[in-house]
């Protein structure tokens, strides 16, 4: 019995240390780990170190002046000095392609995790003598029919990859995508754009449905004035005291910075049958027009008020006007 359990044992012992001294043990227990390990610490450093230089590459971007906008262009060549409104069409110029160039470096850093990551798996499914071949195949076929099954999905980062490349729009812009969505975009991805509107809801668009884009943030804005004024009223009175009120309020601290250049005084661009209406535009920053229309509008018509220079209704034409009482007191009198 004895014998016999010392027989076993002594087999048991060759079988295991002739296994631990033969080729396959030493490649499945020394070398292949090596391997994998080397492979490891490969993707790694290639992660890490691609990504530092993406981050480098952008910040170096944002540090740069880059193209400037035709407007800021031309307003550099003309002034010897930057004024303070071309300062702040630099600033806001900035943020843009800041928010633009970080988008387009959180897009290349995935594309960098994937590219990476997907070369480890395969390189140890080869390591460990896996045939990855039909494994090719095989994710080549259900590529394809994932491919017909998600057009949508492949339409939607196509669009979103040209969207960032061509600077149609980017994070903090307002922005029209059709169908009365208009508002401000929070956030910017490959496959949706985040707009929240005026009031307060927040859209979720899939970028390959975005047919067409209004940016109103784009290089700068357009602050347009219509003011109505009533037929009763002497026209060239009217236009001076619009033109010396708008002329007078643009310089306010409030809305001065963001104005670019002089106010152009159109005339008259509507003739009504109960009123004449002027119209009065001005470059502003980017995404500023309604602040300055805001403030504006209520300032001509105060300015108005005090004039004695009347709107349409209810002191236009079909409406009592002042003038109407001073004509019933003198005929009275």
């Amino acid at each position: 019995m004895t014998n016999s359990l010392q027989v076993t044992t002594n087999h048991t012992v060759q079988s295991v240390t002739s296994w631990w001294q033969s080729p396959e043990a030493k490649d499945w227990l020394l070398q292949k780990p090596i391997e994998i390990l080397i492979g490891l610490v490969i993707a790694i450093v290639l992660h890490v170190v691609l990504r530092r230089l993406i981050d480098k590459a952008a910040q170096h971007n944002i540090d740069s002046k880059g193209k400037l906008p035709s407007l800021a262009r031309k307003r550099r060549e003309r002034d010897s000095e930057p004024s303070a409104e071309l300062r702040a069409l630099d600033r806001t110029q900035l943020q843009r392609r800041k928010a633009r160039i970080r988008t387009l470096a959180n897009v290349g850093k995935s594309a960098v995790a994937i590219v990476v990551w997907t070369w480890f798996v395969i390189n140890t499914l080869d390591v460990i003598e896996i045939n990855i071949a039909p494994l090719i195949a095989s994710a080549g076929v259900v590529g394809v029919a994932l491919g017909f099954g998600a057009q949508s999905l492949v339409k939607d980062f196509i669009s979103g990859i040209f969207m960032l490349i061509e600077d149609q729009y980017g994070v903090g812009d307002t922005i029209d995508v059709g169908d009365g969505i208009v508002g401000e975009v929070e956030e910017v991805s490959l496959r949706l754009t985040t707009i929240r509107d005026i009031d307060g809801t927040l859209w979720y668009v899939r970028n390959g449905e975005i047919m067409r884009v209004g940016n109103f943030s784009d290089e700068y804005s357009i602050a347009r004035l219509q003011i109505p004024v009533g037929l009763s009223n002497d026209p060239e009175k009217a236009w001076e005291v619009i033109q010396d009120s708008v002329r007078r309020w643009v310089k306010d601290p409030s809305i001065a910075e963001s104005i670019i250049g002089e106010p152009e005084m159109k005339g008259v661009s509507d003739f009504e049958v109960d009123h004449l209406s002027y119209r009065i535009q001005m470059r502003t920053l980017p995404g500023h027009q309604w602040d300055v229309q805001r403030f504006l509008q209520g300032k001509v018509l105060n300015d108005m008020t005090s004039a004695g220079v009347s709107t349409p209704y209810p002191h236009g034409i079909g409406g009592w006007h002042p003038s109407m009482k001073e004509e019933k007191e003198g005929s009275e009198s």
